[in-house]
C-alpha cells in the first residue's frame, strides 16, 4: 500500500517551494509580465498537484497502476446535423455539409483519467475559479457528455472565489447560492475539490510571503478520498 503521509510531504514541500519562490522570478524576470509569469506558476502547479493525487487515489484502491494514465487530451467536438439542417440560407447550408468534416470545435481539458485505455473522468484545474469560469467549465463539459454519456467531471481548484463554503476542507460543504443556481442549468454532476482553505481575496495573493497560505495533509488526504471515489467504479474486484 502506498504510504500517503510521505507522498502529502512531498507534494507539500514542492507547493512551499513554487509558490514561495514565485514572486521572486517574476520580480526578477524582465522579458515577460510579472501576471504572466504568477499565472503559470500556480497553474503548471495546481494541474501537477491534480495529476498526482488521482494516481494516489488509484493506489489507495489497490489497483495495478498500469491499468490508468491521466494525459492531456483535444476532444473534437463535431457539428450537430440537426443545426445544419434548420439553417435557412440554402447556399450556407449546402457549403457546411459540403465539408461536414472541418466543422468540430476542439475542446481542450487539462486533464483526461484514462482507465484501462479508455476516457473515464475529465479534471479541469483552476489556481482559483469564479462563476463566470465555471460557465466555461460547465459548458465544456456538456460538449463532452454529448459523446461521453457516463464520463466523470472534477472541478480542482487552488483557492475559491465561488462564494458560498466553498473554501472550506470537508464534506459538510454547501456550496454558494449563485453557483448551484448555474449548475441547476447544467446536467453535469460535477465534483469541486478545494485544495487551500479560505476565500481567494486579488488583494491578498498566496504568492507573497505575507498572506501565504499552506496546503495541509488534511486537505490532500480529503481530494485524495473524493478522487478515489469517483474512481471506485472502475476499480477490478
Amino acid at each position: 500500500m502506498v504510504n500517503l503521509t510521505s507522498r502529502f510531504q512531498e507534494i507539500i514541500s514542492a507547493y512551499n517551494t513554487v509558490v514561495g519562490g514565485i514572486d521572486r522570478e517574476a520580480a526578477g524576470n524582465h522579458d515577460r509580465a510579472y501576471g504572466g509569469i504568477v499565472r503559470a506558476g500556480k497553474g503548471q502547479l495546481t494541474e501537477s498537484i491534480a495529476k498526482e493525487l488521482v494516481y494516489l487515489a488509484w493506489a489507495t484502491l489497490d489497483q495495478d497502476s498500469r491499468e490508468i494514465d491521466v494525459k492531456r487530451y483535444k476532444y473534437k467536438i463535431p457539428i450537430r446535423m440537426n443545426y445544419v439542417e434548420t439553417i435557412r440560407d440554402e447556399r450556407l447550408r449546402n457549403h457546411i455539409s459540403a465539408h461536414i468534416d472541418d466543422y468540430v470545435y476542439e475542446s481542450n481539458i487539462d486533464w483526461t483519467v484514462m482507465i484501462r485505455g479508455e476516457p473515464k473522468m475529465c479534471i479541469e484545474c483552476k489556481t482559483y475559479t469564479e462563476n463566470a469560469m465555471l460557465k466555461r467549465v460547465l459548458v465544456d463539459a456538456s460538449l463532452l457528455k454529448q459523446r461521453f454519456p457516463d464520463m466523470d467531471f472534477v472541478l480542482l481548484q487552488l483557492e475559491s472565489q465561488l462564494g458560498g463554503d466553498y473554501c472550506q476542507i470537508g464534506d459538510s460543504v454547501l456550496g454558494s447560492c449563485s453557483t448551484h443556481t448555474l449548475l441547476s442549468h447544467f446536467d453535469i454532476d460535477l465534483d469541486i475539490i478545494t485544495l487551500l482553505k479560505g476565500d481567494r481575496r486579488v488583494d491578498k495573493p498566496i504568492h507573497k510571503k505575507e498572506f501565504f497560505k499552506p496546503l495541509t495533509e488534511e486537505s490532500l488526504r480529503h481530494a485524495t478520498q473524493r478522487l478515489a471515489m469517483k474512481l471506485s467504479r472502475y476499480r477490478r474486484s
